[in-house]
């Protein structure tokens, strides 16, 4: 199994982070939008395509704000990830002007329930995927200096 890239929209508005609501066993749990790059895509194309299909809404990108890594067999969920080797492009991105049919897209996500907004105050509290990840975005968001590379991580 090779390597998957993936983009992913960090979507921050009156500080609120757009996350995709999923539910499981657990409770809820949201993930960034975005997905996996197709062959003959750039990552700007892929991230277009995959807002459109995850949060029905066209999206302007901006700057690459991080790389993370996950490598499957060294996190918690070995036993289902164990080939999993992906690489998440994050993207700062916004919602395109005018553009405000906010919601379901035309291909959600597997488990998809929703979008949601999330206050960036309370961003520790909630399950996003990676929770590491939420640390990160809250001191980008201050104006903290944060790696772009953010390792392997879960």
């Amino acid at each position: 199994m090779g390597i998957r890239n993936s983009a992913k929209a960090i979507i921050i508005q009156e500080a609120q982070l757009l996350a995709i609501k999923k539910q499981d066993q657990d409770g809820y749990y949201y993930i960034l939008p975005g997905g996996g790059q197709e062959f003959g895509e750039t990552l700007p194309q892929t991230l277009k395509r995959e807002c459109i299909e995850e949060i029905n809404v066209a999206v302007e990108i901006g700057d690459l704000i991080f790389i993370r890594e996950y490598i499957g067999k060294n996190h918690e969920h070995y036993e289902f990830d164990s080939e999993a080797h992906r690489m998440n492009y994050m993207f700062l991105c916004r919602i395109a002007e005018g553009d405000t049919n906010l919601g379901n897209g035309t291909a959600p996500d597997d488990g998809q329930i929703g979008v949601e907004w999330l206050p960036l105050s309370e961003l520790l509290n909630y399950r996003l995927y990676p929770q590491t990840l939420r640390k990160y975005i809250i001191d980008y968001n201050e104006g903290k200096e944060a790696p772009v590379y953010l390792g392997d991580l879960n």
